[in-house]
């Protein structure tokens, strides 16, 4: 009668003895792959869009009205309050919070290793992770954006499905859905282990609604037409490579090469595993999740470095199931192959230059120079965190030219210009420019296909009340002049979008994003 309550309290002890031993190496293994992310304070331009973001949705702007961009609100949220902590001047609570989600990660990761495998793959899956977790260029890698923070939640999701807690595991995929709509992918691991766990008739209803309602919530949180359009039905030019097609290539096949240089210790298991056939059946939950994080990398077709972020989890595991059954040493090879791997790429972090950053700096201090804070500037081009560096504000919600042209990320000239941009964008910043024309407009785009030179709004825009005024490393700047007053630039008719991203309204807050 006396030893029926002692075996759990046997089992708690066991259970909190090994992570004792464990969290603080995974928590040591996070800070250290992270110190990088501290040394530079930019590392690409989705943290300059979010930092944008974030202060103009502290200043009342209404996102997908006046702060628009092609991502889900979580982490502009997540920007927004850490702003409203900390202040908006830093991002290094958003590089805390990103060591915080990579910890989180690889706990989840190792929790579920643990529970399949036993303690040693458990200590083994959540190193591997973090290890490889920092296994691409570092602006991608390093950099506090959407997959870092998307990640956590797809291991969540597959942690709760593995306990059959349905409803928790479709809460987990709507958050990752709602970090980057890439992080929904996750859905299809956990829909299968509802079918082999047998639950489907009560388990479904249970994830369907834990899915669904934080959706419904973000999107009335919002504006519900702006937040469907804006995260799923108005990316359609973005998606196509039209044009491009050889740089596209070029960029897949290179980030792949690099992940796979990280994943040294990591692939030869998982290789191993597929000739002999040894998890792939038992595992097919991992290598569907593998299969679906894969081609939540190839959606958009245009295969961004960070992307591959999406990868890491499921070959983390993959590995750790591989080596489960193999020999010590066989252990120790992959640790410290992924260890000396690691090494290179935090070597790479915090010795190479980084001179689009100091481009953005310099083009900053003098756009802060020329204007007042109380000033509305336009910065054409692709670093929005000009606007954040400089401490300004912009003159339109579309932060970069991507929106208003279809350029992004070395797109080739073919696909760009006012004809491919979203849908109604033309005539809500052409109402901008009329309603707060900007003191300085700089023109950074240096030669690429979205030259103020072939695009006829903005064109006529600077000849009609602008003059050049100095350069700075390839970038225009141009001061608007009294003649201007008078012949200030003509909006033109408005023709709203389907559905509309909605004009400001008189008094309101600046734009936003990308």
């Amino acid at each position: 009668m006396l030893a029926a309550p002692l075996a759990p309290a046997r089992t708690t002890v066991t259970r909190t003895a090994y992570w004792v031993r464990v969290l603080p190496l995974l928590t040591a293994l996070a800070c250290l792959t992270r110190i990088p992310s501290f040394a530079r304070p930019l590392w690409n331009p989705d943290e300059g869009f979010l930092a944008v973001q974030a202060r103009l949705l502290a200043q009342g702007g209404q996102l997908y009205e006046t702060v628009v961009d092609r991502k889900p609100p979580l982490l502009p949220w997540l920007y927004q309050a850490a702003f409203a902590l900390c202040g908006s001047g830093s991002l290094t609570p958003l590089r805390v919070l990103a060591v915080l989600a990579q910890l989180l990660t690889a706990v989840l990761l190792a929790s579920l290793a643990r529970r399949r495998w036993g303690d040693r793959a458990g200590r083994t899956a959540g190193v591997l992770y973090l290890l490889v977790s920092v296994g691409l260029n570092p602006e991608d890698a390093q950099a506090a954006t959407f997959e870092v923070f998307m990640l956590p939640w797809t291991a969540a999701a597959l942690w709760c499905a593995d306990r059959g807690r349905w409803g928790a595991a479709g809460a987990a995929v709507a958050a990752a859905f709602l970090t980057k709509q890439t992080g929904g992918a996750v859905l299809l691991p956990v829909l299968w282990l509802l079918h082999r766990r047998g639950g489907t008739r009560a388990g479904l209803p249970r994830l369907a609604a834990g899915c669904a309602v934080p959706v419904l919530g973000a999107a009335l949180a919002t504006d519900p037409a702006g937040f469907l359009f804006w995260t799923v039905t108005g990316s359609a030019a973005y998606a196509s490579v039209t044009g491009s097609e050889l740089h596209v290539l070029a960029r897949a096949l290179t980030n792949a090469v690099i992940l796979a240089v990280a994943s040294a210790g990591l692939l030869p298991p998982v290789v191993r595993a597929v000739r002999t056939a040894r998890t792939t059946a038992a595992e097919l939950w991992l290598w569907l999740w593998l299969a679906a994080s894969a081609l939540a990398v190839a959606l958009g077709c245009h295969f961004f470095g960070h992307y591959y972020l999406q990868l890491t989890p499921p070959l983390a595991l993959l590995a750790t199931a591989a080596l489960h059954a193999l020999p010590q040493e066989r252990h120790l090879a992959a640790v410290l192959t992924s260890a000396g791997a690691c090494a290179l790429f935090l070597g790479w972090g915090l010795l190479a230059p980084r001179p689009e950053l100091t481009h953005a700096e310099r083009l900053a201090a003098a756009l802060a120079h020329r204007t007042a804070p109380a000033d509305r500037v336009l910065v054409w081009g692709i670093h929005p965190e000009t606007y954040w560096l400089a401490g300004r504000t912009p003159a339109t919600r579309y932060l970069t030219a991507g929106l208003l042209t279809n350029y992004s990320g070395g797109r080739d000239g073919p696909r760009v210009g006012e004809e491919y941009a979203v849908a109604g964008a033309w005539p809500v910043f052409r109402r901008e420019m009329a309603a707060h024309a900007p003191v300085l407009v700089v023109d950074d785009s240096r030669g690429k296909p979205y030259t103020p030179g072939r695009l006829p709004t903005l064109r006529r825009l600077l000849a009609a009340g602008y003059e050049e005024v100095g350069r700075v490393d390839g970038a225009v700047l141009y001061a608007r002049v009294p003649a201007a007053q008078r012949a200030r630039f003509s909006p033109g008719p408005y023709a709203a979008p389907p559905p509309p991203p909605p004009a400001p309204s008189p008094g309101g807050a600046a734009p936003g994003r990308r």
